[in-house]
């Protein structure tokens, strides 16, 4: 929504605490996060908030506008909210630490390449001259921001075009105000 400039207020809750379920709970009936409410709509998945958005906001142009873009970027969407649940378990997201490289199982290692082999092919067939994944930024880079994060705070090692990449995604001012907002939390 950020990146899109859609007018929307934001509210923290933060988790691992005490009471995080609890107020979930009191927006979503689904008890998870993330959460979007317009109106009187509650919209609770991931892929489900991004799809209502671009449905709300056609002039944003969150999917890729032509056919084969379009299913390219819905299908590889859907393989990363329903997979890598080794990349996930073994890195699990920590956006404010810099950790060392840990040793991956092949499972975990087999969805690294994945991802990137995913993103070869997005932005050779169809990224053009920009630099995201569909050329201008997508549902489908929002979608693999979090393990670009990933990425990073492992220092897991990628190839050169997968890394230019990467430091498009790094680069917007979303990621940076959300890393400056997780350095600002732990000093909490």
């Amino acid at each position: 929504m950020k990146e899109a400039k859609l007018p929307f207020k934001e509210l923290i809750i933060h988790l691992r605490q005490v009471d995080t379920k609890a107020r979930i709970l009191e927006y979503s009936p689904a008890g998870k996060v993330p959460i979007l409410i317009d109106g009187r709509e509650i919209v609770w998945d991931s892929l489900a908030i991004l799809d209502y958005l671009a449905a709300r906001f056609p002039e944003a142009r969150l999917w890729p506008q032509d056919l084969a873009g379009l299913a390219c970027a819905r299908s590889i969407s859907a393989e990363m909210h329903a997979g890598f649940p080794d990349l996930r378990r073994e890195l699990p997201m920590d956006i404010g630490a810099d950790l060392p490289m840990p040793v991956l199982t092949a499972a975990a290692a087999a969805d690294v390449d994945r991802v990137q082999a995913i993103w070869r092919d997005a932005r050779s067939r169809f990224g053009g001259t920009g630099p995201f994944l569909f050329g201008r930024f997508s549902i489908a880079d929002a979608m693999y921001a979090p393990v670009v994060t990933r990425l990073r705070t492992y220092n897991i090692p990628v190839d050169p075009f997968c890394s230019a990449y990467m430091d498009a995604v790094l680069s917007l001012a979303s990621m940076t105000a959300w890393y400056r907002a997780a350095d600002e939390e732990e000093v909490e």
